[in-house]
């Protein structure tokens, strides 16, 4: 009998895995192990939050009833008989449009309506048909009064501009209408009102085309509102009902605060302070006496008291010999008044305070100031053979790192940082720079000389500001360069690296590796206020505010301003074209100053790049300032890396010291022009009060590779000494191409060095080193004056007259 073979598996037979039921068992299985048992029911109680479809109708019924019992509410605290009157600002969006036409045909528009001027011109018109009380102010139209008309808007209820059919469909808004709009959007429109007049003066058969025309113009700025015609009696009262029965439009920043527009001003001199009497409708919210109260273009001040006389503007008026007589409503307790301390006074003695004194920075700064040897030495010279060298030069020492003092601080890239910007790679662009600029001198150069030019010429020489042309023609190269190679600077040969870049550390991560934000603070820190949770305390005080009770909104009230100076009072009279004051009522903490960071886009009109800490005026809700801030990406984390420049397109956080104010409130920053006029460069919003916020500065240091090897390399031009190399060891390196490396060994003594990467470098790719360091705000703050249109053309005439003179000298001299 033959031998039968058996086949045996090899090791790759496939062999399936047993069925496992795992945590999930079958329900064979599951009876097998009860065996008939059964356990207790679990009880829930999901069943009594479930609510049945009748109930949940119930509920959104009583949600609905409360929003509609709170607008009506909303509605009957404005424009009622003891409420304040709508407050409607007119504002022409033509320089050519009169407003007092406008109101004229307002007035007129009903037989029984009450017309009364205040001594300050706001017309008050109270109309029995609707029940309702309006208040009309006009601000001052024309290039400079721009800031009035924003201050103005800040405290009324609706803003009824004014645009005119008999200019043509393409000529809606004229350029000091675009200007304003673009101003007051970015602040905030409260509850705007388009009326369109002149339009019976065009041919019947154009007027439907020129409605339709304006509707479309209109749409595109403001796509709810429908444009109303304002040229008889009937089409003014459709204007008044829509103003008095319209959906209001909540600006939070005024709405949280009290606020009052001053009809009746009156200032009571006592020797170099006086009193400051404000009388007007109190609208908001609830007025603390014992709080401090803001005026712009004067200061935050004092109440004394606060009186209600009798309201001269009601329609019922047959009272008004019982209540004659001025009421005090209240009267401010010295102990419990805030105080006018806006900083903190540190305390020497005091075991956490360090700061030096100004005795002890000066001797520190004339120790430092030292002597240093220039040799000129041949390249390729080492230390050893360039100490023989006798050729020596003494000049006047300055210290290590000077360009990081507080002068300059390294952070608006001083000189030496605009020579050390220019890449290796980019002579063209240097070369061309340099053209542009002996171009400039040489056309300064023949500006400065007396010619025998035309007269239109000179006049055309004496409008230009050709200093501040150059400035902004070497601003713009700056902002290029920097641009094309973010950060980069070249390493100083004449200044060892780890004593130029002593202030600077390297980061294995920028977003995750730690840095204190209480580390190495400067002594401007000393003096700001800090919340130890920002958010928090804003929700508290605003909710407080609601629910504060003190002198209700509504209320036609006198203010008694204490302290005022006189030498200030006269200065923001002659700088105002209108009798007008506007007084806010100020939160807790409201005074004080603190880091202010605020988030800023710019404005498509606006091309000129902004440098970090150029002077900008800052309007920061009810406050207006000049400051210089500094410029920081706007990106989540803990860590913001720092900005040269405000680039147009851009958003970025601007960071500096202010005094604290609660979000929501918008935020406009402008610049001075050549002219003295004002041109809007950036919008934004209020962000946070946190001096903990952290900007890093960073330098990048680059080095081409020399040889290369499969993982190692020959790094040169990013050090000339060896102890550069030992210092920045420990730092990582980058490549352009993306590889990650770190420092060997140093090669000889100019700065080769031998570095690893994960991969083998490209012949083309460049070594980086990333650098940072932390950079704080200047303390520069300074309240800013509202100015009228004639005050700045009086300052534009004088600087044309100082610049002339100044020609003339140095023509005398030549």
């Amino acid at each position: 009998m033959a031998d039968h073979a058996f086949h045996r598996p090899g090791p790759l037979k496939q062999t399936n895995k047993a069925h496992k039921t795992g945590r999930h068992r079958s329900k064979g299985a599951i009876d097998n192990a009860l065996k008939g048992k059964v356990g207790l029911k679990a009880i829930s109680h999901k069943h009594k939050l479930q609510q049945r479809k009748e109930q949940r109708r119930n509920q959104m019924n009583q949600l609905r009833k409360n929003k509609r019992d709170e607008v009506l509410m909303q509605k009957r605290q404005l424009g009622g008989q003891n409420t304040a009157p709508f407050l409607v600002c007119l504002l022409p969006m033509h320089e050519q449009i009169d407003a007092n036409s406008a109101l004229a045909i307002l007035e007129s528009c009903d037989s029984e309506i009450v017309v009364d001027r205040s001594p300050s011109g706001v017309i008050y018109m109270n109309l029995p048909r609707f029940k309702q009380r309006f208040a009309f102010v006009m601000p001052p139209v024309g290039r400079g009064n721009e800031l009035i008309v924003l201050d103005y808007l800040k405290v009324c209820d609706t803003t009824l501009m004014l645009t005119s059919a008999a200019f043509g469909e393409d000529d809606i808004f004229d350029r000091w209408g675009q200007r304003v709009f673009n101003m007051i959007s970015a602040q905030g429109i409260p509850t705007p009102v388009v009326a369109l007049m002149d339009l019976e003066s065009i041919n019947p058969k154009r007027r439907t085309a020129a409605k339709q025309a304006a509707q479309k113009f209109i749409s595109k700025l403001l796509p709810e509102e429908k444009i109303m015609q304002l040229d008889t009696a009937p089409e003014g009262l459709n204007v008044m009902r829509r103003i008095g029965g319209q959906k209001k439009r909540l600006l939070h920043n005024v709405n949280n605060r009290p606020n009052l527009f001053g009809d009746v001003v009156e200032y009571v001199p006592n020797g170099e302070l006086g009193t400051l009497k404000v009388t007007g409708y109190l609208r908001g919210q609830s007025l603390n006496v014992n709080g401090l109260v803001h005026i712009p273009g004067l200061g935050d001040f004092q109440l004394g008291q606060v009186d209600a006389p009798p309201d001269p503007y009601k329609l019922d008026k047959s009272r008004d010999g019982e209540a004659a007589q001025v009421r005090l409503l209240d009267r401010s307790n010295p102990e419990k008044q805030t105080s006018l301390q806006t900083e903190n006074i540190p305390d020497p003695m005091d075991a956490e305070q360090t700061w030096p004194t100004e005795e002890e920075i000066e001797a520190a700064q004339k120790e430092t100031k030292k002597t240093k040897l220039i040799k000129r030495v041949p390249k390729g010279y080492s230390d050893y053979q360039a100490a023989w060298i006798p050729d020596v030069e003494e000049v006047e020492g300055k210290d290590d790192d000077d360009d990081d003092g507080d002068d300059d601080e390294d952070d608006d890239m001083s000189d030496e940082d605009d020579e050390d910007f220019m890449s290796c790679d980019n002579k063209s662009f240097e070369d061309e720079c340099e053209k542009r600029d002996s171009d400039t001198e040489e056309y300064l150069d023949s500006v400065s000389v007396s010619s025998e030019a035309a007269i239109n010429d000179e006049k055309y020489d004496q409008q230009m500001d050709f200093q501040e042309e150059r400035e902004t023609l070497q601003k713009l190269q700056q902002a290029r360069t920097d641009q094309l190679w973010p950060d980069e600077i070249d390493t100083p040969l004449d200044v060892p690296a780890h004593e130029r870049f002593q202030k600077y550390r390297g980061l294995e991560s920028f977003r995750t590796s730690p840095w204190d934000a209480k580390e190495n603070l400067p002594s401007d820190y000393a003096r700001i206020y800090q919340f130890k949770n920002f958010d928090r305390t804003k929700r508290r005080i605003l909710a407080e505010a609601k629910e504060f009770e003190g002198i209700l909104p509504g209320l036609y009230i006198t203010l008694h301003v204490i302290n005022v100076p006189a030498s200030r009072w006269d200065a923001f009279r002659s700088g105002q074209l209108t009798d007008n004051v506007i007084v806010y009522g100020m939160l807790p903490h409201e005074h004080q100053m603190c880091v202010m960071n605020v988030v800023l886009q710019r404005i498509p009109d606006s091309e000129v790049p902004l440098k970090s800490k150029e002077q900008l005026i800052v309007q920061c809700g009810y406050r207006r300032f000049v400051v210089n801030p500094i410029y920081s990406q706007h990106t989540n984390g803990d860590k913001h890396k720092f900005e040269r420049f405000f680039r147009p397109y851009e958003t970025v956080c601007a960071t500096f010291y202010a005094p604290i104010q609660f979000p929501p409130a918008a935020v406009l920053a402008f610049k001075v022009n050549p002219d003295s006029s004002l041109a809007l460069v950036a919008r934004g919003r209020l962000l946070s009060c946190n001096p903990d916020r952290i900007v890093l500065k960073r330098v990048v240091l680059s080095g081409h590779p020399m040889r290369i090897n499969r993982k190692s390399a020959t790094i040169r031009y990013m050090f000339f000494y060896k102890e550069d190399v030992e210092y920045f060891k420990p730092v990582k390196l980058r490549t352009k191409c993306g590889r990650m490396g770190h420092i060997k060994e140093s090669l000889g003594t100019h700065g080769h060095m031998k570095c690893y990467f994960d991969g083998q470098l490209r012949s083309y790719d460049t070594a980086f080193m990333y650098l940072y360091k932390r950079v704080f705000p200047k303390w520069n703050y300074e309240e800013c004056l509202v100015r009228s249109a004639e005050h700045a053309r009086q300052e534009a005439a004088a600087g044309v007259r100082r610049n002339s003179k100044q020609l003339e000298d140095v023509s005398m001299e030549q």
